[in-house]
């Protein structure tokens, strides 16, 4: 798959949109990129599954609910690696568990990301599976939206690896 490839994925399923958009973290952008509708494409989660289970080694995978399940899920099959889900906070019912699966101290895991703009929720995912134990020293994420994740996610020793790009996506526009 090239990047081109995956770019006309993401447009032919109308993922990537023109105009003003609040961003989750309060900001504002004059694009937006809707993991809704890629995460819920096959074409689109086929290419991103074969992207990422080409990049993942033998590591456990993670992804963050709920935008980062279906991906992580699709890899994980591609992969043939077991994954865990890492919520938000602990459930507060049944097991009240933040991390979904088994997960053994010491285990490698990369974790799996649909949009990273300043890195922060993939941060917490980070920092959820350090506290469980894991080694975390990767985040693999669709599209970095160039807004500081990869900068945020350094200063916790982590590396973030992109498959596309704000500039790949804007380049022709």
């Amino acid at each position: 798959m090239t990047d081109e490839d995956l770019i006309a994925a993401l447009c032919e399923a109308d993922a990537v949109r023109f105009g003003e958009f609040e961003l989750s973290h309060g900001g504002t952008s004059e694009y937006y990129v809707d993991k809704y509708l890629f995460e819920t494409d096959p074409r689109c989660l086929s290419l991103v599954a074969d992207a990422f289970a080409e990049r993942v080694g033998d590591a456990k995978l993670a992804g963050v609910a709920l935008g980062a399940v279906p991906l992580v899920a699709a890899t994980s099959v591609r992969a043939d690696s077991p994954y865990v889900i890492v919520r938000k906070r602990a459930k507060e019912y049944g097991t009240g568990n933040r991390i979904e699966g088994r997960l053994s101290e010491g285990e490698e895991v990369v974790v799996l990301e649909d949009v990273a703009t300043t890195g922060g929720s993939a941060l917490d995912a980070v920092e959820a599976l350090r506290e469980a134990g894991a080694t975390v020293e990767r985040v693999l994420v669709v599209v970095d939206r160039e807004e500081g994740a990869r900068e945020h996610l350094a200063e916790h020793g982590v590396e973030l690896e992109a498959l596309l790009t704000a500039s790949d996506l804007l380049a022709d526009r």
